[in-house]
């Protein structure tokens, strides 16, 4: 499907899509963006035609590389994911806002601000579960967790691209659980360090 001829659904889609995405996989969104325009797989609007570009896609691929390892290390991850707080949500929001580009100001900046929106929560949750799950000591849960990320990113991405209402459909299920999930853990994070800073401090722990 030429991208010419996506409905404004379609490239809301998109666009949410990338912007979900940059929030757990930012160097995975680039590199299998960029590739998809390259094989032909998909034209790329004209905001986003940078990331076929041999350079973006070399520096894209390396730094895939290097987080697919960072990511299943407990504790590693963690720092990783603390590091890119301040570049997965603001990427997230440009990579969205490029899908429309200057020729549509309002609707790439309505993109912008959805893509930053999704990045955060995507980002947050997928924080907040890496720590939670770091205090285990076993690392087959982690490395788990982070092969469902590698998978998922890709797949919602082509979800998105073939079937944006299915898409839509889907991403307000995963965005529901996600604010779910981070509460819940958000809870239990800040009760553990609490029981650990009352053992430190030879306090008995609150019943």
């Amino acid at each position: 499907m030429a991208i010419d001829s996506f409905d404004t659904t379609h490239l809301l889609a998109l666009a949410a899509a990338l912007g979900w995405a940059s929030g757990l996989r930012l160097y995975a969104v680039v590199f299998c963006t960029g590739l998809a325009g390259t094989l032909g797989w998909m034209p790329l609007p004209s905001g986003l035609q940078l990331l076929q570009h041999p350079l973006v896609l070399g520096a894209a691929g390396l730094m895939l590389a290097v987080e697919f390892v960072a990511d299943k290390v407990p504790g590693l991850d963690s720092l990783w994911d603390g590091l890119h707080t301040v570049l997965r949500i603001p990427a997230g929001a440009a990579m969205a806002g490029a899908v429309f580009g200057g020729d549509q100001a309002a609707w790439a900046t309505v993109a912008a601000l959805l893509g930053g929106t999704l990045a955060a929560t995507s980002h947050v949750a997928k924080a907040t579960t890496r720590a939670a799950v770091n205090t285990s000591p076993e690392p087959f849960s982690n490395i788990a967790l982070s092969l469902a990320g590698d998978a998922l990113v890709p797949a919602m991405l082509w979800l998105a691209v073939v079937h944006p209402l299915w898409f839509g459909a889907v991403l307000v299920v995963v965005v529901l659980a996600s604010v779910v999930l981070t509460l819940v853990l958000f809870k239990f994070l800040r009760s553990l360090v609490r029981m650990l800073r009352n053992r430190l401090g030879g306090r008995p722990a609150p019943v």
